[in-house]
């Protein structure tokens, strides 16, 4: 059976997001435990984890694809090499800031390395209309020469 405060605040919770986020921080802050919508605290805490994961996943495959682009898309390198290098500079950036930001996600991005390489292959194959054999099966380097900021797969 739910007792009154937690249905007020499922209720907060289904109603107005941010005014739930703001009562459960002051809740917190003032010690009153019993009053936290626990289950959606944590089912909260739960997705944030996955979003961090997800944003990390994502970035990576996007450097890996743009580091392909600029080693094996001649025909468009002279045209494009400036932007690709930016978008290569950006995505390490926001990957070493994650990283920073939760060190603990370093063994989870060594886990995934290589099946987001594979991933970034099959979009550069689709983005350039070329076949994926175009792109080498293993990767073009390692996660460190990948977040290395002078490193370019050259």
């Amino acid at each position: 059976m739910l007792l009154p405060i937690e249905v007020a605040n499922q209720t907060l919770y289904d109603q107005d997001y941010y005014l739930w986020l703001r009562t459960t921080i002051n809740q917190l802050r003032a010690g009153q435990f019993s009053s936290v919508d626990l289950e959606n605290l944590i089912e909260e805490l739960e997705t944030m984890g996955r979003s961090q994961k997800r944003a990390i996943e994502s970035l990576l495959i996007r450097l890996l694809e743009h580091l392909l682009k600029l080693k094996y898309l001649d025909s468009e390198r002279e045209r494009k090499e400036g932007h690709w290098k930016g978008e290569i500079r950006t995505f390490r950036r926001q990957i070493k800031k994650e990283l920073k930001d939760s060190p603990s996600l370093k063994p989870y991005i060594l886990e995934i390395f290589d099946e987001c390489y594979e991933e970034a292959r099959k979009e550069g194959s689709d983005r350039s209309q070329l076949p994926l054999d175009t792109f080498p099966i293993n990767p073009i380097g390692s996660l460190e020469q990948v977040l290395d900021d002078n490193w370019f797969a050259g």
